[in-house]
């Protein structure tokens, strides 16, 4: 809508040498078309003032946010009470906010937030009781660490050894021109078994052309100390220095253990070091026997390291005893969370994003996989069952109507991940658990296929739940903010709009228990979620987009 503005103009220069009476010159001015459309937008009320409470009594328009956002009572705090039912938290809920390094329980912020919430008569919905992520997984591994059998204090673990009573070389070679043999039974130190011959034929132009290594994993690292001791003597007088090599012949250092002296009468050599930066990462010992031709013996070499902590011996614990200590600390977590929010809280994510993305019928795993640090996965140690728990868990220590939901992300994406969650919720119910409904994220963008988004509707909606868009924002494919133009933000709010209506046409009403925006606001560029990518209803300065007006217009629409 286009507005004008009559602007005066006086000619001071003519009046100061006219005697005639100043008369203004007017005419119209178009207003710029970018804040006429702005207008528009503000000219919106609060997008909750668009629900038909008679006609949808139980419908909720929520929004996620942070704890301290709302009980600081901000910008954001006045954004979410004006314009939302209800306010769902994106961390402070979860297990990994809460449960702390003994497995207590710190839930005093979540009080706070309750509190905050009731004074302005806005729901809570909870999120999330049983997760994969957001977990206090350092807590929940030590509970099912191995059990100490005993522990012998600091001392000197053996790394490597060799007596070369057999021929096994496993962790010594020599090169070509160190020849390896063996000695005959009682040539060995002291007259007692063999010993390792090792025969230099000629004196050689580098010392190094003649090599013996002794070979030690792990590699050495930075400021350990070994303790290099053998038995040694040659057939004449020799002295002979050692390198550390990364592994035999890949030379990283000239010393390693220093020189070794030899004579023809057995003497024992003890050598003591603190691995330097030189050494690091060195995981062989090369003693460099080409300056002297002749043959060198070697007896009853040990390796030790230095073990501060002492070594320990542990028992690992069987997949029942995993199974009966983590249901436990499921149980603890669970009816602890639930007994400090249930005279508020009405309605939970229960179990979240259970289903594979690769196999979309079958659970999630952490096996085979690098965990980040927190990340646990209850239905390996729970088995297929840890769902059918969970819920159970939820029935006991919260309130009898309360609403618990399943809920998971891309099944607008995969179909077929949205069948596999539909059919893992049939089976919950098999074994005896009542799930009330499924949430479906719908974190998507403006290239997502509106098809699916309508079949997963459908879907959904067969199964007869109550079906809930849990976290749904909409990014530009890609783009990023400081590259967005009108146009994709149009298409932004177009898509918005066609998910909501797409939503209150294929759910039937008695299945619709809302829509929560995960991001009301553009999301910055330091953000761990969807980081410089412009996903909400409102900017990052807390200006309306062209999508709130187009989101208004729909609940508008389908509320009637």
């Amino acid at each position: 809508m286009n507005k004008l503005y009559k602007i005066a103009l006086g000619l001071t220069s003519l009046l100061a040498t006219s005697c005639s009476t100043y008369e203004p010159l007017e005419f119209d001015v178009q207003k710029p078309e970018s804040i006429a459309l702005q207008e528009d937008i503000d000219a919106y009320p609060a997008l909750k003032s668009y629900i038909n409470r008679s006609a949808h009594p139980n419908f909720k328009f929520g929004v996620a946010l942070s704890l301290n956002d709302y009980v600081n009572k901000g910008v954001m705090y006045r954004l979410a009470n004006k314009n939302f039912d209800e306010i769902a938290l994106g961390y402070e809920m979860k297990h990994g906010a809460v449960v702390q390094a003994d497995g207590s329980l710190a839930l005093d912020n979540v009080g706070k937030l309750l509190a905050a919430a009731k004074e302005n008569n806005i729901s809570v919905y909870g999120h999330t009781l049983c997760w994969h992520a957001n977990q206090n997984a350092t807590y929940l591994k030590k509970i099912i660490a191995p059990d100490i059998l005993s522990s012998t204090g600091p001392g000197w673990d053996l790394i490597t050894a060799a007596d070369f009573e057999s021929d096994a070389a496993t962790n010594f070679q020599s090169n070509a021109n160190a020849v390896i043999s063996y000695t005959a039974m009682g040539g060995g130190a002291n007259g007692v078994g063999r010993a390792l011959k090792i025969t230099n034929a000629s004196v050689r132009a580098n010392d190094w052309e003649a090599q013996f290594f002794l070979k030690f994993a792990p590699a050495a690292v930075l400021g350990e100390k070994y303790i290099l001791k053998m038995d040694v003597k040659a057939d004449v007088p020799a002295t002979y220095p050692t390198q550390a090599h990364v592994t035999p012949g890949a030379y990283k250092h000239w010393d390693f253990f220093g020189a070794i002296s030899a004579t023809s009468t057995w003497t024992t050599y003890t050598k003591e070091i603190t691995v330097t930066a030189d050494m690091a990462t060195c995981g062989a010992i090369a003693f460099n026997l080409g300056k002297t031709a002749t043959n060198f013996y070697f007896d009853n070499i040990t390796l030790t390291k230095y073990n501060a902590t002492g070594s320990i011996q542990t028992k690992e614990k069987t997949a029942e005893q995993k199974n009966t200590l983590i249901t436990s600390a499921l149980d603890k977590w669970m009816s602890g969370m639930l007994a400090v929010s249930k005279p508020y809280v009405k309605a939970w994510d229960v179990v979240n994003e259970p289903m594979d993305d690769g196999k979309p019928y079958e659970l999630k795993t952490g096996v085979g996989r690098t965990l980040v640090a927190d990340e646990f996965y209850w239905q390996d140690y729970m088995g297929k069952d840890y769902a059918v728990t969970a819920f159970q868990l939820a029935r006991k220590y919260g309130n009898a109507g309360d609403i618990l939901f399943i809920n998971d992300y891309n099944l607008e994406y995969s179909l077929d991940k949205c069948r596999g969650l539909i059919a893992y919720t049939s089976y919950i119910e098999g074994k005896g658990a009542k799930v009330d409904g499924i949430g479906t994220q719908m974190h998507i963008d403006i290239k997502s296929d509106k098809a699916k988004i309508a079949e997963m509707f459908k879907l959904l909606a067969a199964t007869g739940k109550l079906i809930k868009i849990s976290e749904l924002d909409i990014g530009l494919g890609g783009v990023k903010t400081a590259n967005a133009t009108q146009e994709q933000y149009k298409e932004q709010a177009e898509m918005y709009k066609y998910v909501i209506d797409k939503y209150f046409e294929l759910i039937p009403a008695a299945q619709r228990y809302g829509i929560t925006l995960w991001s009301p606001l553009d999301s910055p560029a330091n953000s761990s979620w969807r980081a410089d990518d412009p996903i909400g209803l409102w900017t990052q300065q807390y200006v309306r987009k062209v999508a709130y007006s187009y989101v208004a217009e729909s609940i508008k629409a389908n509320m009637k």
